[in-house]
């Protein structure tokens, strides 16, 4: 496998991304760790001599663009780009804050878009890759989670368009399908409340767990799905769409081949709290 020199985004420390940037960096590939707090990335990968720091807020197009000349001016160029960073927000649809939500897109769906923008000429010159973490709530969204899979599914879209349009410039696209994984992702979503007069009132609790993570299966190791994505990253002939993290091959299943009656009695399960409000209801 030759060296690569890849860009991650959202390399806080606890998260996706900064395993990713860890194990790059350990098998001596040049990694462009960001964040948009550099003080959130763990010091290990940090002080690594083939890690380069950036801080990227890709929420403004004046960060991104800067962080496209820094790399561009460090003569590395770029073989991959790795969009990671992301937000969460659990709320019902019917108590979202809208305002809240768009920060959401802007992050998580625009925030890649921009960095693509930014970097294709760097990935363009080296016939590089493209590499988006998505999310198995793609394609099995979950009750309370509408604005997160929302926006994962119109980037597995997008990523799927962008592999098309980009195939005559010699750049793949790989769109991760991730699965259950144990990270800090939970704790960075801002505290659950719901607004007075919520309909879902009496299962708040219940909501609240899908916060705190107890409503939600437990994943495997981060450290153990960047071993399992290393391949996608760097590897030869990578692209199009793929499922990794524990759970995720299932997921994929089924949302693609379980008729819809199925599938509801896996998502109004009692972790949703759905039956617990049929039964307040009644």
């Amino acid at each position: 496998m030759s060296l690569k020199s890849v860009l991650v985004t959202g390399c806080s420390a606890g998260g996706i991304g900064a395993a990713i940037a860890l194990l790059l960096a350990r098998k001596g590939h040049h990694v462009f760790a960001t964040a948009r707090n550099t003080s959130k990335l763990p010091v290990v990968l940090t002080t690594l001599s083939n890690v380069t720091v950036l801080s990227i807020d890709v929420t403004s197009m004046p960060s991104v663009t800067a962080a496209a000349n820094a790399v561009s001016e460090s003569g590395r160029g770029l073989d991959v780009l790795v969009n990671n960073a992301g937000l969460g927000y659990v709320t019902p649809i019917l108590d979202m804050d809208i305002e809240r939500a768009q920060n959401l897109y802007d992050t998580n769906l625009w925030g890649s878009v921009r960095m693509i923008q930014a970097f294709k000429d760097l990935l363009i010159a080296n016939h590089g890759r493209i590499v988006n973490i998505i999310s198995c709530g793609a394609v099995l969204p979950l009750p309370w989670h509408a604005p997160y899979c929302s926006a994962k599914i119109a980037m597995a879209n997008i990523s799927e368009t962008l592999r098309h349009e980009l195939s005559p410039f010699g750049v793949s696209v790989v769109a991760v399908m991730v699965g259950t994984v144990a990270t800090n992702f939970d704790t960075n979503i801002n505290k659950f409340n719901l607004p007075a007069g919520s309909l879902y009132e009496s299962i708040k609790d219940n909501i609240a767990g899908w916060v705190t993570g107890t409503a939600k299966p437990v994943g495997g190791p981060v450290d153990e799905f960047a071993r399992a994505v290393l391949e996608d990253i760097v590897g030869k002939g990578r692209n199009g769409i793929v499922y990794r993290g524990d759970n995720a091959a299932a997921m994929g299943f089924v949302a693609s081949w379980l008729p819809t009656w199925i599938t509801d009695k896996f998502m109004r399960g009692p972790n949703s709290g759905l039956p617990a409000l049929v039964k307040n209801l009644s």
